[in-house]
């Protein structure tokens, strides 16, 4: 036994071979990742209830010895049950009932011994507990003083390492620990926070409730101090290192303004004269430009482009998917005109020579490419992760533009702006309204910059939610919409969640399977089915193609230009059967109407980007969002919020809530292969403020690195706190 053990002591030396299973099932080897490796909730205990004296009504916890488990089976999965039987020792026996759950039944076997909690409820003179929350204990004997406690830790555990035997290694380790705070006395006085020592027995031996708040928001705090002090520092990165000045002066710029065939939105000038000002300068620009969809965000960073084009420079703009770097490419060659045409006949010989880079391109043609960007030929070059390749070599990089930030990592974002030589400016583009805890969070090192309401877009886009099996009358009206909608030159999406029928990966990526009335198992509509059954049923006659991510680039090309030409075209396409490859970039000023088919397999914001995609000619235009589940699901109220309103933020803080912040900003988009340990974007947007301030104000008292380094074993983590 080590004396005096701290933070950074091996878990060996105090728990001798016990520590093996420790670091082998759950990853932790040091007394710091224990101890960080926090309980995920609370029983309230007290002294065990006998069945007998049970009171209706009230909660009460048993240890009990299972006497047998009975699977009552169901066509329909959700009215399935599985009951427990179980014995505290006494004459009373009590069941246990686990509704819409089977796998229950393998986790129990005749003389498993548990500790099981919950509402006490007669039903047909038996007693029982509904859907009670349970933990296994392997060793009855074992000392469970503990347990009795009013408030039990439960820790994430494993079935080679229980919850019981984390519990007794971390009562091992506080005993005696030596903890060196890594906050001031001064800054935990301000913030009314216990030290670290104080917080982990909070945490992990708690008497009270209060005492798990106090602790954990202790932990929270300095999680969210460390992050912020990482933002800071890459911003001071930035701010210390020089960037080549791009002024507002010339030629391509000018032209490009005079020549829009629109007039700019009051808060599109606005924010072009800001990353005017800010290209101007000596330092690099690191801003995050915000609007929802129809803002005018690319015409914001093409002017962006034409300014660094202008000085000289090259500027790259990086999209997610091919088809949208096509789409990119389309926009900003019509926007330019005679611009994009410098060398030829009829372009402007002061103008830009636009590139497009993607992976699939013929290599010889990629060869051309890179050669021409070596040589600074080409000035505005738009592709996909291809030009992030080390083989792709910059002749004077000025600007660094990312659309749909969302889809990159923090480590991508850098590729372009980390390589050698000056700076570029970065613009970072997102659609996807984020909110302010995830702003603070995720883009803290970037100044963000708003483009208020739209200058075109969704604003008058009508969307109704029906119901697959509510009247059939509805679904047959749909496709009579879409007949109507092609009669009239326009065009309609049809949006599916999956390529093709069997494919049950895509099932578990999307979630649980749909079940129809007889429980049978619904498959998810796939657009290959589905624009079969088009061509052959409703949709008979019109022009349909279908559209998808596994399409080669030039077939994807083809449908592309057919749709924009429009029905009226001979050559022309009415409908489009697509995945979310539509989802963003996609720019058919004429379309009218999407309809999406299983619309509760999407999240909230994905739906509002879908539903951005048509009425962008300002025109009249409807979405309608199908779905198979029931009037009260809540996939089926979910979508009933997408309908009321078209405010991307208000629905970004909806699909927040829903999703929790783990999805939303995902692995990739933080640079991080894990989530936050402690700190809830969505519910701690408090203490993520007052860590900001303090990191901005003063970090002379904060050595937080100390505890976090000790606690933290993934190692691209690791790498997010180090690097910055």
């Amino acid at each position: 036994m080590v004396a005096d053990p701290d933070l950074a002591t091996s878990l060996k030396l105090i728990l001798g071979r016990s520590a093996a299973p420790l670091a082998e099932h759950l990853g932790l080897t040091t007394v710091g990742q224990l101890l960080a490796h926090t309980p995920r909730r609370y029983l309230e205990r007290g002294v065990f209830t006998p069945v007998s004296d049970f009171v209706e009504g009230d909660y009460v916890t048993v240890m009990g010895r299972v006497e047998s488990v009975r699977q009552h089976p169901h066509r329909d999965r959700r009215r399935s049950r599985v009951e427990v039987q179980i014995s505290d020792g006494g004459s009373v026996p009590l069941t246990l009932t686990f509704f819409g759950q089977a796998w229950r039944s393998r986790q129990f076997s005749e003389g498993t011994v548990g500790l099981f909690a919950g509402r006490a409820k007669r039903f047909r003179g038996r007693w029982q507990l509904n859907q009670p929350q349970f933990e296994v204990v392997d060793d009855p004997d074992q000392d469970v003083d503990h347990l009795t406690s009013r408030l039990m830790p439960l820790y994430p555990a494993t079935a080679k390492v229980p919850t019981w035997n984390i519990a007794k290694a971390v009562r091992t380790v506080l005993d005696g620990l030596r903890v060196e705070d890594p906050l001031g006395a001064g800054l935990r006085q301000r913030r009314n926070l216990p030290d670290l020592a104080t917080a982990l027995r909070y945490v992990h031996r708690p008497e009270e409730r209060g005492e798990v708040t106090d602790g954990m928001r202790r932990l929270k705090y300095e999680e969210a101090l460390s992050l912020q002090a990482t933002l800071k520092h890459r911003r001071s990165q930035f701010e210390g290192t020089r960037a080549v000045p791009r002024p507002h002066t010339g030629h391509i710029s000018k032209s490009l303004e005079a020549g829009l065939p629109f007039a700019l939105s009051p808060s599109q000038q606005v924010a072009g004269l800001e990353l005017n000002r800010r290209l101007s300068a000596e330092h690099p620009m690191h801003v995050l430009l915000q609007g929802d969809v129809g803002a005018g965000k690319t015409v914001v960073a093409l002017r962006a482009m034409a300014q660094v084009v202008d000085s000289g420079g090259q500027a790259v703009l990086l999209a997610p998917t091919e088809v949208l770097a096509a789409q990119h490419a389309q926009v900003v060659r019509r926007l330019l005109g005679p611009l994009a045409e410098a060398g030829t006949l009829l372009g402007d010989e002061r103008g830009a020579e636009v590139a497009l880079l993607t992976s699939s391109l013929p290599e010889a043609r990629k060869r051309e490419v890179r050669a021409s960007i070596a040589a600074g030929g080409a000035d505005i070059i738009i592709g996909t992760h291809a030009v992030l390749e080390r083989s792709v070599q910059y002749h004077d990089l000025g600007l660094v533009v990312v659309d749909e930030q969302h889809r990159f990592g923090v480590e991508q974002r850098a590729e372009l702006v980390l390589r050698d030589g000056p700076r570029p400016h970065l613009l970072v583009m997102t659609a996807t309204p984020i909110p302010r805890s995830i702003a603070m969070t995720v883009f803290g090192d970037l100044d963000v910059l708003m483009l208020e309401g739209r200058r075109e877009g969704p604003a008058d886009v009508e969307t109704y939610v029906v119901g697959e099996w509510d009247n059939n009358g509805h679904i047959a009206r749909v496709w009579q919409r879409a007949r109507e909608e092609v009669a009239a030159g326009r065009q309609v999406f049809v949006v599916c969640p999956r390529i093709e029928e069997g494919d049950r990966e895509a099932d578990e990526e999307s979630g649980a399977a749909l079940l129809a009335g007889d429980g049978a198992r619904l498959e998810p509509h796939a657009v290959t089915a589905v624009a079969q059954q088009l061509r052959e049923g409703p949709l008979s006659g019109l022009e349909l193609a279908v559209l998808h991510g596994r399409l080669p680039p030039a077939e994807k090309d083809e449908i592309m230009r057919r749709l924009a030409a429009g029905p009226a075209d001979p050559q022309g396409l009415g409908v489009v059967v697509s995945t979310t490859v539509i989802e963003v970039g996609i720019d058919i000023p004429t379309a009218a109407l999407m309809i999406i088919l299983d619309a509760d397999r999407f999240g909230i914001s994905q739906l509002h980007q879908l539903r951005g995609r048509i009425g962008r000619d300002g025109s009249r235009a409807q979405c309608m969002l199908v779905t198979r589940q029931p009037p009260d699901s809540p996939g089926r109220e979910r979508l009933g919020d997408v309908a009321s309103t078209t405010d991307g933020f208000k629905l970004a803080q909806l699909d927040l809530a829903q999703r929790r912040e783990g999805d939303v900003l995902g692995d990739r988009q933080t640079g991080r292969s894990s989530k936050l340990r402690w700190l809830s974007v969505i519910d701690d947007e408090e203490l993520i403020v007052a860590a900001r301030e303090d990191v901005l104000v003063d970090t002379s008292e904060m050595a937080a690195s100390y505890w976090n380094a000790l606690v933290i074993s993934d190692d691209d983590t690791a790498d997010f706190l180090e690097k910055g």
